[in-house]
């Protein structure tokens, strides 16, 4: 996908990503954890969803619960739009990424490592402002894969200023809900060679602008925490 359209002031070069405007802020640091999305109404309501330039159609985004708390549902059909929040996070504190997601229907077949299949029926930007304007951006692209496996990743086919960094594949979970976790700060310097001290802005995007596919997804949980593994309070999720 070129571009999901959320607002904040952070834009990738290559068409891969662009962030404008600003997102509102809440009130979301704790002493060990950033909750970074609250998935309610109120919460929705406040954030712009963008179209990706080129897309014909936005990515549905609506709220709901169950058992485990509210959750976030991203309908993509022939779509690309995205929401997020700009927030500032400080990795030397709180590195370490969670993400509790669920993919109902996937997007078999493509090839997500080529602009023509570009696709993800979930992913998580963790996004550094690098310099003085929003060309110089990067970001580690989380992704719910289709067709890869967990621990795959490259360059976005837009922008080698994003990597695609697989998380969970529906070669293994499908329409299962599953929580991920990653350490933000070590893959900046892996995949980017950036020690980074703070985060800028995470985004989420549901896509399919490309393949002409229609994809379902969840995000129920995500957050940044200072722990490596999450304790879900007795929340019955798969840890992968």
């Amino acid at each position: 996908t070129h571009t999901p359209q959320t607002a904040i002031p952070l834009r990738l070069v290559g068409s891969e990503m662009c962030i404008r405007d600003r997102f509102t802020i809440g009130s979301i640091s704790f002493a060990n954890e950033i909750k970074v999305f609250d998935f309610n109404e109120t919460e929705l309501s406040g954030l712009d969803v963008r179209k990706v330039r080129g897309a014909d159609n936005k990515t549905t985004y609506t709220v709901g619960s169950n058992e485990n708390g509210n959750f976030l549902k991203a309908v993509a059909d022939n779509a690309a739009s995205g929401l997020g929040k700009e927030v500032k996070i400080d990795l030397n504190k709180t590195p370490f990424i969670n993400i509790t997601w669920k993919i109902e229907k996937d997007l078999p077949g493509i090839k997500e490592n080529t602009k023509k299949g570009h696709d993800y029926a979930a992913r998580v930007f963790a996004i550094k402002k690098t310099g003085a304007t929003p060309l110089s951006n990067r970001a580690i692209n989380y992704v719910f894969s289709s067709n890869n496996e967990v621990g795959s990743n490259w360059p976005s086919p837009y922008t080698k200023k994003s990597i695609d960094n697989v998380l969970a594949s529906t070669k293994k979970n499908l329409n299962e809900w599953i929580t991920v976790k990653a350490n933000v700060k070590d893959d900046f310097k892996k995949f980017h060679n950036l020690d980074v001290n703070e985060l800028d802005g995470v985004a989420i995007m549901s896509d399919t602008d490309n393949s002409k596919m229609k994809s379902i997804a969840y995000f129920q949980i995500l957050i940044i925490q200072c722990h490596r593994i999450y304790r879900c309070h007795n929340l019955r999720y798969r840890f992968q």
